[in-house]
Protein backbone atom coordinates (compact mmCIF):
# COMPACT_ATOMS: atom_id res chain seq x y z
CA UNK A 1 0.00 0.00 0.00
CA UNK A 2 1.23 3.44 -0.85
CA UNK A 3 2.15 5.52 2.18
CA UNK A 4 0.72 9.06 2.17
CA UNK A 5 3.27 11.82 1.84
CA UNK A 6 2.10 14.12 4.61
CA UNK A 7 5.15 16.33 4.18
CA UNK A 8 3.59 17.71 1.00
CA UNK A 9 0.32 18.68 2.72
CA UNK A 10 0.57 22.26 3.90
CA UNK A 11 -3.11 23.14 4.23
CA UNK A 12 -5.61 21.97 6.79
CA UNK A 13 -9.25 22.99 6.86
CA UNK A 14 -10.36 25.26 9.69
CA UNK A 15 -13.47 27.29 10.36
CA UNK A 16 -13.56 30.75 8.82
CA UNK A 17 -15.20 33.84 10.26
CA UNK A 18 -18.42 34.71 8.44
CA UNK A 19 -21.77 36.05 9.48
CA UNK A 20 -25.36 35.52 8.46
CA UNK A 21 -26.21 37.37 5.28
CA UNK A 22 -29.78 38.20 6.36
CA UNK A 23 -28.67 40.88 8.83
CA UNK A 24 -26.44 42.50 6.24
CA UNK A 25 -29.27 42.21 3.71
CA UNK A 26 -31.45 44.28 6.06
CA UNK A 27 -28.64 46.86 6.36
CA UNK A 28 -28.29 46.90 2.57
CA UNK A 29 -32.03 47.46 2.02
CA UNK A 30 -32.18 50.18 4.70
CA UNK A 31 -29.20 52.03 3.22
CA UNK A 32 -30.64 51.76 -0.28
CA UNK A 33 -33.99 53.09 0.89
CA UNK A 34 -32.24 55.96 2.67
CA UNK A 35 -30.28 56.94 -0.43
CA UNK A 36 -33.39 56.80 -2.62
CA UNK A 37 -35.37 58.90 -0.14
CA UNK A 38 -32.56 61.44 0.09
CA UNK A 39 -32.20 61.64 -3.68
CA UNK A 40 -35.89 62.34 -4.25
CA UNK A 41 -35.92 64.81 -1.35
CA UNK A 42 -32.99 66.63 -2.90
CA UNK A 43 -34.64 66.62 -6.32
CA UNK A 44 -37.86 68.09 -4.87
CA UNK A 45 -36.22 71.00 -3.04
CA UNK A 46 -32.64 71.43 -4.21
CA UNK A 47 -30.54 73.67 -1.93
CA UNK A 48 -29.04 76.86 -3.29
CA UNK A 49 -25.85 76.67 -1.18
CA UNK A 50 -23.03 75.09 -3.24
CA UNK A 51 -21.50 73.65 -0.05
CA UNK A 52 -24.70 71.71 0.71
CA UNK A 53 -24.78 70.43 -2.86
CA UNK A 54 -21.18 69.25 -2.54
CA UNK A 55 -21.88 67.48 0.73
CA UNK A 56 -24.94 65.84 -0.80
CA UNK A 57 -22.94 64.54 -3.76
CA UNK A 58 -20.09 63.29 -1.59
CA UNK A 59 -22.34 61.49 0.90
CA UNK A 60 -24.37 59.88 -1.84
CA UNK A 61 -21.25 58.69 -3.65
CA UNK A 62 -19.99 57.27 -0.35
CA UNK A 63 -23.35 55.58 0.17
CA UNK A 64 -23.27 54.02 -3.29
CA UNK A 65 -19.73 52.75 -2.71
CA UNK A 66 -20.84 51.29 0.62
CA UNK A 67 -23.76 49.57 -1.11
CA UNK A 68 -21.40 48.04 -3.64
CA UNK A 69 -19.06 46.82 -0.92
CA UNK A 70 -21.91 45.29 1.07
CA UNK A 71 -23.30 43.58 -2.04
CA UNK A 72 -19.89 42.15 -2.88
CA UNK A 73 -19.71 40.39 0.49
CA UNK A 74 -22.84 38.24 -0.08
CA UNK A 75 -22.61 34.57 -1.08
CA UNK A 76 -24.87 31.55 -0.92
CA UNK A 77 -23.99 28.06 0.37
CA UNK A 78 -26.12 25.10 -0.68
CA UNK A 79 -26.36 21.91 1.40
CA UNK A 80 -23.12 19.87 1.24
CA UNK A 81 -21.17 22.80 -0.11
CA UNK A 82 -18.29 24.72 1.42
CA UNK A 83 -16.64 28.07 0.68
CA UNK A 84 -12.91 28.54 1.17
CA UNK A 85 -12.05 32.07 2.31
CA UNK A 86 -8.77 33.74 1.36
CA UNK A 87 -7.22 37.12 2.09
CA UNK A 88 -4.78 38.34 -0.55
CA UNK A 89 -3.87 34.74 -1.41
CA UNK A 90 -3.66 33.51 2.19
CA UNK A 91 -6.08 30.80 3.29
CA UNK A 92 -8.22 32.07 6.19
CA UNK A 93 -10.64 29.18 6.70
CA UNK A 94 -13.70 27.41 5.31
CA UNK A 95 -17.36 28.27 5.83
CA UNK A 96 -19.73 25.25 5.81
CA UNK A 97 -22.87 27.02 7.13
CA UNK A 98 -25.70 26.82 4.61
CA UNK A 99 -27.87 29.72 3.50
CA UNK A 100 -27.16 33.38 2.75
CA UNK A 101 -23.78 34.37 4.17
CA UNK A 102 -21.70 37.55 4.27
CA UNK A 103 -18.04 38.29 4.74
CA UNK A 104 -15.79 41.28 4.23
CA UNK A 105 -15.86 42.22 0.55
CA UNK A 106 -12.09 42.15 0.17
CA UNK A 107 -11.98 38.48 1.13
CA UNK A 108 -11.76 35.93 -1.68
CA UNK A 109 -14.38 33.18 -1.90
CA UNK A 110 -14.10 29.82 -3.66
CA UNK A 111 -16.88 27.24 -3.57
CA UNK A 112 -16.28 23.50 -3.44
CA UNK A 113 -18.72 20.61 -3.31
CA UNK A 114 -18.43 18.11 -0.46
CA UNK A 115 -21.11 15.84 -1.90
CA UNK A 116 -20.44 12.21 -2.79
CA UNK A 117 -19.17 11.67 -6.33
CA UNK A 118 -19.49 8.46 -8.33
CA UNK A 119 -16.75 7.70 -10.85
CA UNK A 120 -16.33 4.71 -13.17
CA UNK A 121 -12.80 4.46 -14.45
CA UNK A 122 -11.75 3.60 -17.98
CA UNK A 123 -10.88 -0.01 -18.79
CA UNK A 124 -7.15 -0.49 -18.45
CA UNK A 125 -4.92 -3.46 -19.29
CA UNK A 126 -2.95 -4.90 -16.36
CA UNK A 127 -0.68 -7.91 -15.96
CA UNK A 128 -1.82 -10.02 -13.01
CA UNK A 129 0.48 -11.83 -10.58
CA UNK A 130 1.14 -14.60 -13.12
CA UNK A 131 1.81 -12.18 -15.97
CA UNK A 132 -1.50 -12.74 -17.75
CA UNK A 133 -2.90 -9.57 -19.38
CA UNK A 134 -6.32 -8.69 -17.99
CA UNK A 135 -8.73 -5.78 -18.39
CA UNK A 136 -9.98 -3.97 -15.30
CA UNK A 137 -12.29 -1.05 -14.49
CA UNK A 138 -13.41 0.22 -11.09
CA UNK A 139 -16.34 2.15 -9.67
CA UNK A 140 -15.44 4.55 -6.85
CA UNK A 141 -17.63 6.69 -4.58
CA UNK A 142 -15.49 9.54 -3.23
CA UNK A 143 -16.00 12.90 -1.53
CA UNK A 144 -13.99 15.83 -0.25
CA UNK A 145 -13.45 15.90 3.51
CA UNK A 146 -10.83 18.67 3.69
CA UNK A 147 -11.57 21.58 1.37
CA UNK A 148 -8.23 23.28 2.02
CA UNK A 149 -6.21 20.26 0.92
CA UNK A 150 -8.42 19.65 -2.11
CA UNK A 151 -8.11 23.25 -3.33
CA UNK A 152 -4.57 24.19 -2.35
CA UNK A 153 -2.49 21.00 -2.01
CA UNK A 154 -3.18 19.67 -5.52
CA UNK A 155 -3.61 21.52 -8.78
CA UNK A 156 -6.87 19.83 -9.89
CA UNK A 157 -8.35 17.48 -7.32
CA UNK A 158 -10.80 15.86 -9.77
CA UNK A 159 -8.06 15.00 -12.26
CA UNK A 160 -5.94 13.85 -9.30
CA UNK A 161 -8.68 11.38 -8.34
CA UNK A 162 -8.85 9.92 -11.85
CA UNK A 163 -5.09 9.38 -12.04
CA UNK A 164 -4.85 7.83 -8.58
CA UNK A 165 -7.74 5.44 -9.27
CA UNK A 166 -5.93 4.13 -12.34
CA UNK A 167 -2.69 3.74 -10.36
CA UNK A 168 -4.47 1.91 -7.52
CA UNK A 169 -6.25 -0.46 -9.91
CA UNK A 170 -2.92 -1.31 -11.54
CA UNK A 171 -1.34 -1.95 -8.14
CA UNK A 172 -4.11 -4.26 -6.93
CA UNK A 173 -4.40 -6.00 -10.30
CA UNK A 174 -0.71 -6.95 -10.30
CA UNK A 175 -0.85 -8.15 -6.68
CA UNK A 176 -3.15 -11.17 -7.26
CA UNK A 177 -3.79 -13.76 -10.00
CA UNK A 178 -6.96 -13.44 -12.00
CA UNK A 179 -8.15 -16.95 -11.17
CA UNK A 180 -7.07 -20.11 -9.36
CA UNK A 181 -9.10 -23.23 -10.06
CA UNK A 182 -7.79 -25.01 -6.97
CA UNK A 183 -9.08 -22.20 -4.73
CA UNK A 184 -5.84 -22.10 -2.75
CA UNK A 185 -4.98 -18.46 -3.49
CA UNK A 186 -6.69 -15.11 -3.16
CA UNK A 187 -7.79 -14.17 -6.67
CA UNK A 188 -9.30 -11.13 -8.32
CA UNK A 189 -12.29 -13.07 -9.61
CA UNK A 190 -13.00 -15.21 -6.57
CA UNK A 191 -12.42 -12.78 -3.68
CA UNK A 192 -14.30 -9.63 -4.61
CA UNK A 193 -14.88 -8.43 -1.06
CA UNK A 194 -11.29 -8.82 0.13
CA UNK A 195 -9.79 -7.32 -3.03
CA UNK A 196 -12.33 -4.49 -2.94
CA UNK A 197 -11.36 -3.61 0.62
CA UNK A 198 -7.69 -3.56 -0.34
CA UNK A 199 -8.49 -1.32 -3.29
CA UNK A 200 -10.38 1.06 -1.01
CA UNK A 201 -7.50 1.17 1.49
CA UNK A 202 -5.06 1.82 -1.35
CA UNK A 203 -7.18 4.67 -2.69
CA UNK A 204 -7.67 6.27 0.74
CA UNK A 205 -3.91 6.29 1.26
CA UNK A 206 -3.29 7.81 -2.17
CA UNK A 207 -6.06 10.44 -1.96
CA UNK A 208 -5.32 11.55 1.60
CA UNK A 209 -2.96 14.19 0.21
CA UNK A 210 -5.90 15.87 -1.53
CA UNK A 211 -8.23 15.70 1.48
CA UNK A 212 -10.45 13.08 -0.20
CA UNK A 213 -11.85 9.86 1.20
CA UNK A 214 -13.41 6.83 -0.48
CA UNK A 215 -16.76 5.56 0.79
CA UNK A 216 -17.18 2.60 -1.55
CA UNK A 217 -15.39 0.96 -4.44
CA UNK A 218 -15.41 -2.20 -6.48
CA UNK A 219 -14.64 -3.63 -9.90
CA UNK A 220 -17.14 -3.07 -12.71
CA UNK A 221 -15.14 -4.95 -15.34
CA UNK A 222 -12.74 -7.84 -14.86
CA UNK A 223 -11.77 -10.15 -17.72
CA UNK A 224 -8.85 -11.60 -19.59
CA UNK A 225 -7.50 -9.45 -22.40
CA UNK A 226 -8.86 -10.29 -25.84
CA UNK A 227 -5.60 -11.76 -27.12
CA UNK A 228 -5.65 -14.58 -24.53
CA UNK A 229 -9.34 -14.75 -23.66
CA UNK A 230 -10.14 -17.72 -25.95
CA UNK A 231 -7.07 -19.70 -24.82
CA UNK A 232 -7.82 -19.09 -21.13
CA UNK A 233 -11.44 -20.08 -21.69
CA UNK A 234 -10.36 -23.41 -23.16
CA UNK A 235 -7.99 -23.89 -20.24
CA UNK A 236 -10.78 -23.22 -17.74
CA UNK A 237 -13.06 -25.66 -19.57
CA UNK A 238 -10.35 -28.33 -19.57
CA UNK A 239 -9.69 -27.85 -15.87
CA UNK A 240 -13.40 -28.07 -15.16
CA UNK A 241 -13.72 -31.32 -17.14
CA UNK A 242 -10.71 -32.84 -15.35
CA UNK A 243 -12.09 -31.84 -11.95
CA UNK A 244 -15.53 -33.24 -12.79
CA UNK A 245 -14.11 -36.57 -13.99
CA UNK A 246 -11.90 -36.81 -10.91
CA UNK A 247 -14.93 -36.42 -8.67
CA UNK A 248 -16.87 -38.94 -10.77
CA UNK A 249 -14.09 -41.54 -10.61
CA UNK A 250 -13.67 -41.10 -6.86
CA UNK A 251 -17.38 -41.66 -6.37
CA UNK A 252 -17.43 -44.68 -8.69
CA UNK A 253 -14.50 -46.33 -6.91
CA UNK A 254 -16.27 -45.92 -3.58
CA UNK A 255 -19.46 -47.44 -4.95
CA UNK A 256 -17.57 -50.43 -6.44
CA UNK A 257 -15.77 -51.06 -3.16
CA UNK A 258 -19.05 -50.92 -1.28
CA UNK A 259 -20.73 -53.31 -3.76
CA UNK A 260 -17.92 -55.89 -3.55
CA UNK A 261 -17.77 -55.71 0.23
CA UNK A 262 -21.50 -56.24 0.61
CA UNK A 263 -21.55 -59.11 -1.91
CA UNK A 264 -18.76 -60.85 -0.04
CA UNK A 265 -20.17 -60.13 3.42
CA UNK A 266 -23.63 -61.49 2.57
CA UNK A 267 -22.28 -64.47 0.62
CA UNK A 268 -24.32 -63.66 -2.47
CA UNK A 269 -21.56 -64.72 -4.84
CA UNK A 270 -17.96 -65.81 -4.54
CA UNK A 271 -15.64 -64.40 -7.19
CA UNK A 272 -12.07 -65.21 -7.99
CA UNK A 273 -9.62 -62.44 -8.83
CA UNK A 274 -10.32 -62.63 -12.56
CA UNK A 275 -14.12 -62.38 -12.19
CA UNK A 276 -13.71 -59.68 -9.53
CA UNK A 277 -11.60 -57.65 -11.97
CA UNK A 278 -14.22 -58.15 -14.69
CA UNK A 279 -17.00 -56.98 -12.36
CA UNK A 280 -14.98 -53.95 -11.32
CA UNK A 281 -14.38 -53.10 -14.97
CA UNK A 282 -18.06 -53.44 -15.82
CA UNK A 283 -19.18 -51.36 -12.84
CA UNK A 284 -16.67 -48.62 -13.64
CA UNK A 285 -17.91 -48.50 -17.24
CA UNK A 286 -21.49 -48.23 -16.06
CA UNK A 287 -20.80 -45.58 -13.44
CA UNK A 288 -18.31 -43.47 -15.40
CA UNK A 289 -19.76 -43.76 -18.89
CA UNK A 290 -21.27 -40.67 -20.48
CA UNK A 291 -23.88 -42.62 -22.43
CA UNK A 292 -26.67 -44.88 -21.27
CA UNK A 293 -25.52 -48.50 -20.86
CA UNK A 294 -27.46 -51.33 -22.56
CA UNK A 295 -27.49 -54.42 -20.33
CA UNK A 296 -26.45 -57.82 -21.75
CA UNK A 297 -28.10 -60.85 -20.15
CA UNK A 298 -25.75 -63.82 -19.68
CA UNK A 299 -27.86 -66.98 -20.09
CA UNK A 300 -24.96 -69.34 -19.41
CA UNK A 301 -22.64 -69.66 -16.46
CA UNK A 302 -20.58 -66.93 -14.96
CA UNK A 303 -17.53 -68.16 -16.86
CA UNK A 304 -19.14 -68.30 -20.32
Amino acid sequence: MTEPNNAMSVSRERAAWATSGYLMLAVFVALLAFLVWRFFGFAGTPPEDPAQIGRFVVTNIAGVILLILIAKGFYMIQPNQAVAITLFGSYRGTDRNTGLRWIWPWMGKRKISVRANNLISERIKVNDLRGNPIEMAAQVVWRVVDSAQALYDVDDYKAFVVVQIEAAVRTIGSRYPYDDFTHKEVTLRGNHDQVGEELRAELIARLQLAGITVDECGFTHLAYAQEIASAMLRRQQAEAVVAARKTLVEGAVGMVEMALEQLSAKGVVHLDDERRAAMVSNLMVVLCGEREVNPVVNAGTLYQ
